[in-house]
C-alpha cells in the first residue's frame, strides 16, 4: 500500500484540506468537498493569466499585524527605499543589475475563496535598466503574492488588527525574495517559512486534478519518484495517458465532487501495481516527490506551476490549507 505518512488517524492534519469543519473542511469521516472549477463570470481571467505557467515557490505566512490596505503606496515607497538602501550596503547586488528598482503593491480581488478571504495582494519589482531608453517599459524581475482561498479556520479565529493572507508565492531570483520578507517582517510582525509537500499530499493533488475534465488535449499525468538509499540518485518517471488516469479515477471515486483518503490510497495502488506488472519494481517503497497534470504540477520541495485559469481557486484552496497547517 502507498506510504501512508500521515494515514487517516492524522488525517484532518496531514490533508491540504479543511480540518473537520468549514464549508470545504474533511469531515470526521475524511472527506473533501472538492469547490466546481470557478465560472468565469465572477472572475476576469485576464486579470490572474501572468500567475499561470509560471513556476511558483511557496511559503506560509503569519497573520500580518496592522496592515492597512489603504495605505500600499506608502509601502511600495518603503520597500522600495529599504531595498535601495540594502543594495547601496553592497548586499544582494548582482553584478549589472540597476540599482533603481521600482516596487508596486496592489490587490488582486479576484483570488477569494469566500467572504471572510482577504482580496490578494500583489507585490512586484521591476528595473529600468540605464541602457534602455526613458520611455522603455520597465521590466519585471521579481513578483510575490499574498493570498487566501477559503482560509476560514485561520481567518475565523484571529485577534483584531491582524491581516490573514497564509500563501505567500514568489517567482525571481532569491535575494529579492530574502529582501522583501524581512521588510514584511519587521514592518508587520510576521514570520516567513518555506513550504514543502509531503507525498501524501502529492497523492492527494494528482488524484484530484487527474480527474478533472479538461477540454483540449491534456498533457499527460506524470509522477517522479525518487528510489532512496542507492549510490547513485535515481529517479522514475511514470507517466499515464490523461484519459486512463482520468477513467481509472472514475472508476474508484464513489461520489462526484468528493474525495476520501481511501480512494486515494486505492488510486494510488492501482498506478503501482499496473507499474509493477510492466517493470517488476515496487514503486510504492520509493519516494513521490513530483507530480504534473495538464491543471497544474507541484514538486515535494514547495514549487507549483498552474496552468488552467478556471482551476486557479482550486488550486490555491490546497496550498491555503497546506500553509494554515504549517502556521498552526
Amino acid at each position: 500500500s502507498s506510504n501512508g505518512s500521515g494515514g487517516p488517524r492524522r488525517l484532518s492534519r496531514a490533508l491540504p484540506f479543511g480540518r473537520s469543519h468549514g464549508r470545504l473542511g474533511v469531515s470526521s469521516s475524511g472527506r473533501l468537498i472538492v469547490p466546481a472549477p470557478s465560472s468565469q463570470e465572477k472572475a476576469d481571467p485576464q486579470k490572474t493569466a501572468f500567475l499561470l505557467r509560471k513556476a511558483w515557490t511557496l511559503y506560509s505566512v503569519t497573520p500580518l499585524y496592522r496592515f492597512r490596505r489603504g495605505r500600499l503606496r506608502d509601502y511600495a515607497r518603503l520597500l522600495g527605499a529599504f531595498i535601495a538602501a540594502e543594495k547601496q550596503k553592497g548586499l544582494a547586488v548582482e553584478v549589472g543589475v540597476e540599482l533603481d528598482i521600482k516596487v508596486a503593491l496592489s490587490s488582486l480581488a479576484d483570488l477569494r475563496g469566500s467572504e471572510l478571504d482577504q482580496d490578494a495582494l500583489l507585490v512586484q519589482l521591476s528595473s529600468r535598466s540605464q541602457a534602455s531608453s526613458k520611455n522603455s517599459e520597465d521590466k519585471v524581475v521579481w513578483s510575490g503574492w499574498f493570498c487566501s482561498v477559503f482560509g476560514d479556520d485561520l481567518s475565523e479565529n484571529v485577534p483584531e488588527h491582524f491581516t490573514c493572507l497564509p500563501l505567500f508565492l514568489t517567482h525571481g531570483a532569491e535575494s529579492y525574495t530574502s529582501l522583501v520578507g524581512s521588510w514584511f517582517q519587521k514592518t508587520f510582525d510576521c514570520c516567513f517559512r518555506r513550504l514543502a509537500i509531503s507525498p501524501l499530499n502529492l497523492s492527494w493533488m494528482v488524484a484530484m486534478w487527474a480527474g478533472c475534465k479538461l477540454d483540449r488535449a491534456a498533457s499527460a499525468v506524470e509522477l517522479v519518484f525518487s528510489v532512496p538509499r542507492l549510490a547513485q540518485p535515481l529517479d522514475i518517471s511514470y507517466a499515464i495517458h490523461p484519459e486512463d488516469a482520468k477513467a481509472l479515477w472514475d472508476t474508484v471515486q464513489k461520489t462526484p465532487g468528493e474525495i476520501t483518503q481511501e480512494e486515494v490510497d486505492v488510486f494510488m495502488d492501482c498506478l503501482y501495481a499496473h507499474f509493477h506488472r510492466h517493470f517488476k519494481i515496487h514503486l510504492s517503497a520509493a519516494k513521490l516527490v513530483k507530480v504534473s497534470t495538464g491543471i497544474a504540477s507541484a514538486q515535494c520541495d514547495g514549487i507549483v506551476k498552474i496552468l488552467h485559469s478556471q482551476y486557479l481557486p482550486g488550486v490555491l484552496m490546497l496550498l491555503t490549507e497546506l500553509a494554515i497547517s504549517q502556521i498552526q
